[in-house]
């Protein structure tokens, strides 16, 4: 199999000065290296009954979709204030400058269901979170969560709280 890390790549500079971004954009384009991605995404989970996959706006989205595929799962999209119709669950969660919301669906999934959390960066943690938080409140069970890329030197890891493991394909 090819290194799917490869294509990743660092822009300095985005999107304030300081931050080295990393653009999974050229990954995504290449269809053997997003394939190779979805594949290490999957693998720690390939042996867990999962029911929907709680994936997180926006980039969540690129890897919950195909991720649920391989599973053999349904999709739920976590997103932001005003993008779902319907009654919605909403949690609030601090910003290193203010705040933000997300919310999902009252009825995305019935009490119980198996989920597993999915986004494409786990950085400062905060989103993560805030999903695993309207994840029980759904009553959901929480499985796991799998992120892409994990930024380990922001310490995102230490805001997950739960006893399902929480998995990074890239740690960097």
């Amino acid at each position: 199999m090819t290194d799917w890390t490869r294509p990743i790549r660092d822009v300095a500079d985005f999107p304030k000065p300081g931050i080295v971004f990393k653009d999974i954009m050229p990954m995504l384009a290449d269809p053997v290296a997003f394939a190779g991605a979805i594949e290490a995404m999957a693998a720690p989970w390939r042996d867990t009954e999962i029911d929907a996959v709680l994936a997180i706006e926006a980039r969540g989205f690129l890897f919950g979709a195909p991720l649920a595929r391989v599973l053999g799962a349904g999709i739920v999209p976590v997103r932001k204030p005003g993008k779902l119709p319907g009654r919605v669950l909403e949690q609030r969660y601090a910003l290193e400058y203010g705040e933000d919301a997300l919310q999902v669906q009252a009825d995305a999934v019935s009490p119980g269901t198996r989920v597993l959390l999915v986004d494409d960066v786990l950085a400062t943690g905060g989103t993560l979170a805030a999903t695993r938080l309207l994840a029980e409140r759904l009553e959901a069970e929480v499985v796991g969560a799998e992120v892409l890329i994990e930024l380990g030197f922001l310490n995102g890891r230490a805001r997950w709280n739960a006893s399902a493991p929480l998995h990074a394909a890239l740690l960097v």
